[in-house]
């Protein structure tokens, strides 16, 4: 009696077990694992999850009072469009290349032997030298011109507001002779043309925030990553040639983690060869990238969690706004790409 008792337990015990590594290995459908996401991102403060596939949107979800409707701060988010802006700017003919020396423009840096040879690459990559100044705290276009140096170009990654407006100066003085604003460019060159309709941009002086002033609707952000996916087309017309865009997602050597105003899924080392110690979130990114299993994901990041991904190899564009909270993107998108908890 005691063996078959015994055996009986076993039994059940291997089928509990057979069970559990089922239900482990159940390949989740691709709206199971949006909903995982979006779980975790409404659990951290979360308000909006979209997900594009080609160019359908597939999954989209409004939480914590949010609505579709409500244009929310992209804060550094608002960054990547200055590289887009400097892509279009090139492909013009207004800017010669990425490499072209800002005191090209900037006249008044030619006779300044640090600022001299500094170039639009080097401005937007974050490694220029200037220093980046106070995030949140950010300057005129004027009074970023006369930002100090901090070290010398392309040794070390400073992450900040000023070298965005040095750009916005640059851009202003660019096109100055042609009559038209930044954000007049902006808007003729990139936002009219992809159809995007911004909530609100703000300006200082006059001139748009180019490290933070934007807000847009989920659904209006999301025209952007598509736009970028798509290797600079709309609606099969070419904006900005492809090849420009490429040049913004490749890292520098002072952090390979970032390129020209985004975010790259690089582990990033310093040019001295040590491992970048992880204090925060976007630290942590920079460290370790940031998900596995998807080299080619770019993003654009902005306080209080405000994320565009785009994955060109997965046809995939995903925005997630949020308000401050303990988000993590790589937890985020293990959910959503891989269905793990």
């Amino acid at each position: 009696m005691r063996n078959i008792f015994s055996a009986i337990i076993s039994f059940s015990l291997l089928f509990a077990f057979s069970c559990s590594v089922k239900a482990q290995n159940k390949k989740l459908s691709e709206q199971e694992r949006y909903k995982l996401a979006a779980e975790y991102s409404a659990q951290t403060n979360g308000l909006s999850v979209l997900v594009m596939k080609g160019d359908k949107i597939v999954f989209e979800d409004y939480q914590n009072g949010h609505s579709a409707e409500k244009p929310w701060l992209l804060a550094s988010g608002t960054k990547s469009f200055s590289g887009v802006m400097l892509a279009a700017a090139i492909e013009d003919k207004l800017v010669k290349s990425f490499d072209e020396k800002v005191s090209d423009t900037i006249t008044e840096w030619k006779n300044d032997s640090q600022k001299a040879n500094i170039t639009l690459r080097q401005l937007l990559s974050l490694t220029s030298g200037i220093d980046a100044g106070q995030i949140g705290r950010v300057p005129t276009y004027a009074e970023a011109v006369k930002s100090p140096i901090s070290f010398m170009a392309g040794n070390k990654f400073e992450y900040g507001p000023v070298p965005f407006q040095i750009f916005g100066e640059v851009m202003k003085r660019k096109l100055a002779p042609k009559k038209e604003t930044v954000y007049g460019y902006l808007e003729r060159r990139i936002l009219k043309p992809i159809g995007l309709n911004v909530g609100f941009w703000r300006k200082i002086g006059g001139d748009p925030l180019l490290p933070q002033g934007a807000s847009l609707t989920v659904r209006e952000w999301v025209k952007f990553g598509l736009f970028l996916k798509n290797g600079g087309k709309w609606n099969g017309k070419q904006i900005i040639k492809k090849k420009l865009l490429d040049e913004l997602v490749i890292g520098s050597k002072a952090n390979q983690a970032y390129g020209i105003t985004f975010w790259l899924n690089h582990a990033g080392i310093d040019p001295q060869g040590r491992q970048i110690q992880a204090r925060t979130n976007m630290e942590n990114i920079r460290q370790n990238g940031v998900v596995s299993g998807v080299k080619d994901l770019y993003m654009a990041a902005g306080a209080l969690n405000q994320r565009l991904y785009i994955i060109p190899s997965m046809d995939l564009v995903i925005v997630r706004q949020g308000k401050q909270g303990k988000y993590e993107d790589r937890e985020f998108l293990e959910r959503l790409l891989f269905g793990k908890e």
